[in-house]
């Protein structure tokens, strides 16, 4: 699925939930949930993220990018700061690093409970608690649209490294998978105008 369609479809489904968040509508949990939305494919050198990161967009960029971002983090955490999230941070870098494109740990249930436990620090050092709720809504999408697409996704990895999709698929890029993803994007724009008023 492309990246602009999981970035409307975290949107979506924040707007849909927000209203029975502990934080409602917030400017903050719709960045958060576009975020975490595209955060899975952080493991793809041409992502959406990737794309303003990577110097080069190729795998050998990608990986001495985050290998090298880590090792300065952990060298930061030692010498100055002493911060267990900021080891979190450097772990899921490596990990980033490591894996490859729905073959990994990032497109799976254990990488959502690794990412959400770091933005719950994170929301809890800064008292936005509600970021969590609206992080698991954009990246648990991700992973239940990646399971419409004909290659699946390893959802159980590292434990099973089988890709998990649903019984009716679609194949991306192709012209049935473009005219699915587009008709999602129009019918959920529709949603957001409606709704949205709702709840200013």
């Amino acid at each position: 699925m492309k990246g602009k369609t999981h970035a409307g479809i975290g949107m979506i489904t924040y707007i849909a939930i927000c209203s029975q968040l502990p934080g409602k509508f917030s400017y903050l949990g719709a960045a958060t949930a576009i975020f975490s939305s595209l955060l899975p494919d952080i493991d793809h050198p041409k992502s959406i993220v990737n794309k303003y990161i990577l110097p080069f967009k190729n795998k050998m960029t990608k990986i001495v990018l985050y290998t090298c971002s880590g090792i300065i983090i952990l060298w930061y955490d030692y010498i100055y700061a002493h911060q267990p999230v900021l080891k979190a941070i450097a772990i899921m870098f490596f990990i980033i690093a490591l894996s490859s494109h729905r073959k990994g740990l990032t497109h799976s249930i254990t990488g959502m409970i690794m990412f959400g436990l770091i933005v719950g620090f994170i929301g809890n050092m800064y008292n936005k608690r509600f970021l969590i709720y609206s992080f698991i809504a954009g990246y648990g999408m991700h992973l239940i649209c990646d399971m419409m697409t004909d290659r699946g996704i390893p959802l159980f990895y590292p434990f099973k490294s089988k890709n998990v999709k649903w019984p009716i698929t679609y194949k991306t890029s192709s012209k049935a998978g473009n005219f699915v993803e587009e008709l999602i994007m129009i019918v959920g724009l529709l949603y957001i105008v409606m709704e949205l008023p709702k709840l200013f």
